[in-house]
């Protein structure tokens, strides 16, 4: 089914020129990318905005569109093991990003709604968190207040705690990306959409690649979600999570608030306007069932849960739409921004938002921009400095040291398991992928839109197995969350490459064929 979000065509763009230069080249057309943009091109730079697909193609423009500064248990997780002083600058660089964008939407005639914020427990064993991150949230100096159960939060189910903050945000995400982007170009600004980037190079001078020729820049952002050039091994500092949202029409009463549970399954809520959304096609967003990308057995199974779950509670309600993005989480949940190493600070990027990206992407703009202008460090918001200088505790390194396990686990896991299924397969049904294994290497068998195709199980990142996303048809790393079309297409993650072409000249890969429709990416070969 289609993205909830208004689809229309956004803004024009202009065709890439190879061997263009430019002051700034910034990777990606989300809400990192096109901030940082448009703060550059304002103060007098040449900027230049590129990116594969079309703007907002991925998590900027597939989130449930809430702007608030009260995350879940963010602030309880930060604080347990972090200084208040981190907790506090990681609530300011939100609230100053949050504030540039709806002084932004103000200016651009972009609309939002003011809603309450609830973060609520639906157990008594969650109820702790709650207590514990209205105390990290106030420490923070945020104006929260707990909710206790029984009162009213304007919930169709009963809970056992919450804590609210007032004036928080909703609003249409693809409304507001086209409005940067409009707002990037009236600057003076250029955007080049459908042009992917295959490589990123600091030295000699910095330059990138694309499938449309190479441009040269003084400094290259990267904001692409997973930083796409190795240097500071980031790929092994996050992990990237998967969340899935499904958009309902409903005739009954929706609730006016914005709603995360603290603990599990992850419920997120709330109501669509015309104001914040297309109100005329749906009338409520529900979210949640998040985990870690390519590690479940069905994707598929986590939105029909979803819907179970919110016709259970909201009787009659009927999916619309549903979708799913990714984000990716550093192991403080502090996100990491700044200038790569061994890049001699000319390629920056952004990453490890945790799934509140309309915040902490402005507020990585704001830093980024800051550093490319070069703003005396004193001139800079305090929240800069103190996050730049973040230390690294021991239950970072556990957190780190978890997750990499279990990288290692799948890595392991993944090759072990396509050597049980040799090929030929049985031809996958409609929507189906399996992973075989063919002269030992793992081979994908996928069937989408009645066509069957073979390419490379084997992620071009770092050789981890892909599974089969039975949701949105796609080969999900489990290692670093990269990502590709049935195809073998690259969609996101650190991976660069397409899936490799099968040789049909050997055993074929589905039963009774002597192979399999190549890919559009390998006939391009």
């Amino acid at each position: 089914m289609e993205l909830l979000w208004r689809a229309d065509d956004g803004p024009d763009d202009t065709p890439l020129v190879p061997g263009a230069t430019h002051d700034v080249i910034v990777v990606g057309a989300g809400v990192t990318g096109l901030t940082t943009a448009l703060m550059l091109v304002r103060e007098g730079y040449d900027v230049a905005v590129v990116e594969a697909e079309r703007i907002g193609a991925l998590a900027s423009g597939a989130n449930t569109g809430k702007l608030s500064l009260l995350q879940g248990s963010v602030l309880s997780t930060l604080r347990r093991h972090h200084p208040a002083s981190l907790a506090r600058a990681y609530v300011e660089a939100n609230r100053d990003g949050a504030q540039w964008l709806r002084d932004f939407a103000a200016e651009a005639g972009v609309p939002l709604s003011s809603r309450t914020a609830f973060s609520y427990a639906q157990s008594d064993a969650g109820a702790s968190t709650i207590d514990d991150e209205t105390a990290a949230a106030a420490e923070a100096g945020l104006p929260v207040r707990r909710v206790p159960a029984g009162a009213d939060a304007d919930l169709p189910f009963p809970f056992a705690a919450a804590v609210a903050l007032d004036d928080q945000a909703a609003l249409d995400p693809q409304r507001l990306l086209h409005a940067l982007a409009r707002a990037f170009l009236a600057a003076g600004g250029t955007l080049h959409t459908g042009a992917r980037v295959t490589r990123v190079h600091a030295v000699p001078s910095p330059c990138i690649e694309t499938d449309a020729g190479s441009m040269r820049a003084d400094h290259i952002v990267l904001a692409t979600g997973a930083a796409i050039l190795d240097r500071g091994l980031y790929f092994a500092k996050t992990r990237g999570l998967r969340s899935y949202c499904v958009a309902f029409a409903y005739d009954g009463d929706v609730p006016d608030g914005l709603y995360l549970s603290v603990d599990g399954p992850t419920r997120s809520i709330r109501s669509v306007t015309p104001e914040d959304g297309p109100g005329d096609r749906a009338q409520l967003i529900v979210g949640g069932n998040g985990h870690p990308v390519g590690r479940v057995k069905s994707e598929q199974e986590r939105v029909d849960d979803i819907v179970a779950w919110t016709r259970e509670h909201f009787p009659g309600a009927e999916p619309v739409a549903h979708w799913s993005a990714q984000d990716y989480e550093s192991h403080n949940l502090i996100p990491f921004v700044g200038a790569l190493p061994r890049s001699l600070g000319r390629v920056r990027f952004a990453t490890g938002y945790g799934k509140w990206g309309l915040s902490n992407g402005p507020a990585a703009a704001l830093r980024l921009s800051a550093e490319i202008r070069r703003v005396p460090r004193r001139e800079r918001p305090r929240w800069m400095s103190v996050i730049a200088h973040r230390l690294t505790v021991p239950a970072d390194l556990g957190r780190g040291g978890v997750e990499n396990i279990r990288v290692g686990w799948e890595a392991a896991s993944g090759w072990l398991g396509a050597q049980r299924v040799p090929v030929p397969v049985p031809r996958p049904a409609e929507g189906e992928g399996v992973v075989a294994s063919r002269g030992g290497q793992p081979v994908g068998v996928s069937t989408v839109d009645g066509v069957t195709r073979a390419v490379s199980a084997v992620c071009t990142h770092l050789g981890g197995v892909l599974s089969w996303n039975d949701a949105e048809c796609t080969w999900d790393c489990p290692l670093h969350a990269s990502r590709f079309t049935a195809d073998g297409e690259r969609i996101e993650g650190p991976a660069l490459d397409d899936l490799p072409r099968l040789d049909d000249s050997s055993a074929p890969a589905v039963e009774g064929d002597p192979g399999v429709t190549r890919s559009r990416a390998q006939e391009r070969r």
